[in-house]
């Protein structure tokens, strides 16, 4: 009777540590996924961040080169509105990088700012290198938190 009982006994716990390494085995492996998943999450925002002010520096630069070179009026509105589109498109990867990864939030700062420096520029090249300076920072600053 007694053996009977220790073998239901034995049985029953190792039921119950089989089923705990199992429920622990999966909240890790959930935790590994959710953890991948906002990893994708910071890289897609960091880059979408990257490509915006890309695009909306360009956009100034041409803008303000026209506006430099005495372009006509109709080129130069157009430019605007290109800038004006370009800069309203960095805001929201810049909120997203500022939310998901506050370590990268000053230099997305910087390099947002470095663009909109562009415009009114008498030194369209200086300003221009400066702002690509400030974007290859946030690269660098982003490449090391996503290494």
């Amino acid at each position: 009777m007694v053996s009977t009982l220790i073998a239901v006994a034995g049985t029953l716990l190792g039921a119950v540590v089989a089923g705990l390494l199992q429920h622990r085995t999966a909240r890790t492996a959930r935790e590994g996924e959710r953890d991948d998943a906002r990893r994708d999450k910071e890289l897609e925002a960091a880059v979408a961040f990257t490509a915006a002010v890309a695009a909306h520096r360009r956009a100034m630069a041409v803008r303000e080169d026209l506006r430099l070179t005495g372009a006509g009026a109709d080129r130069v509105a157009a430019a605007r509105a290109e800038s004006h589109a370009t800069r309203s498109s960095i805001e929201g990867p810049k909120a997203l990088v500022s939310i998901l990864v506050p370590a990268l939030a000053p230099a997305a700062e910087d390099a947002a700012r470095a663009a909109y420096a562009l415009r009114g520029a008498v030194d369209l090249d200086a300003r221009r290198e400066s702002a690509i300076e400030a974007a290859d920072r946030f690269m660098a600053t982003a490449a090391q938190r996503f290494a």
